[in-house]
């Protein structure tokens, strides 16, 4: 994709964005040369950061796959969404349930021009894109609704995307705002980078390019986003632990070959009582 593409968009080709960097990551082609360039720094500080994306994305596959098959989730709040790319949450979940309903939450501009690329659904079921922004959750619950039925279990998904908000007791509130309006029966599914050393190495050398920073938390910071939940077997933990065998090993790319090394992302799914 080139700057010529985002004329009229009100895409900014001049600094680097952490949706396009991702993109480029996973090997996708909505992204700019700025991205590309901040993409290919932090891989000199964090090489493990590109089976680290690839592993986000098996997750998110595992996860919503177990939701859509074991658990019986018919309805999936995507927040943060991103770029669209392979397994996708509308591709997945209707894989496994046609009748699945998805609602997808951005405000990039460029989530925005590719939308169609996610408003492909089965017959059976329904996939949304809603134009609106994480920190305004009950703007999302008006928009969802109409996708929705928030009277039925929701599966609410925040997959590398809370760390775009800066201080984490407002992030905590977010999130239990949103679980606040679905019943009993709904679920939670997260998952983010945590603060080792080459990871806040690189994450300030992002910050420094002029980009919107991205807050790293520990995993105990993580997790209490969590609190008041029951969590799916195997808990909370690095990502690359959690049911692996719902994937092929070839979606299940593990850090250094060990699930233990410190680099991989945390995460875990968890029920409303």
């Amino acid at each position: 994709m080139t700057d010529e593409d985002a004329r009229g968009t009100g895409i900014d080709t001049t600094v680097p964005h952490s949706a396009r960097i991702w993109n480029y990551w996973l090997g996708g082609k909505d992204n700019y040369a700025v991205d590309r360039a901040a993409g290919d720094e932090f891989v000199k500080l964090m090489p493990d950061i590109l089976t680290a994306a690839r592993e986000t994305r098996a997750f998110l596959a595992r996860v919503v796959r177990h939701l859509a098959g074991e658990c019986g989730i018919r309805q999936f709040l995507d927040v943060g969404t991103g770029l669209p790319t392979a397994n996708n949450t509308h591709e997945v979940a209707q894989s496994v349930a046609p009748d699945a309903n998805v609602v997808y939450v951005d405000n990039d501009p460029l989530v925005l021009a590719h939308a169609r690329a996610l408003l492909t659904s089965t017959p059976q079921g329904r996939t949304r894109y809603l134009d609106a922004d994480m920190n305004e959750p009950q703007t999302v619950l008006r928009g969802a609704a109409d996708v929705l039925d928030l009277t039925r279990p929701v599966a609410v998904l925040f997959f590398g995307v809370l760390g775009h908000v800066a201080d984490t007791a407002h992030a905590r509130n977010l999130v239990r705002e949103l679980l606040a309006a679905m019943p009993s029966g709904s679920y939670l599914a997260l998952s983010d980078g945590v603060p080792t050393e080459q990871a806040t190495a690189a994450h300030d050398n992002y910050a420094d390019s002029g980009a919107v920073p991205y807050n790293l938390r520990a995993p105990d910071e993580l997790r209490s986003f969590f609190d008041g939940l029951e969590f799916v077997e195997p808990g909370f933990g690095p990502v690359p632990e959690w049911r692996p065998e719902l994937g092929a090993a070839a979606e299940v790319p593990v850090i250094g070959g060990s699930t233990t090394v410190p680099d991989a992302p945390w995460g875990g799914v968890a029920r409303k009582p």
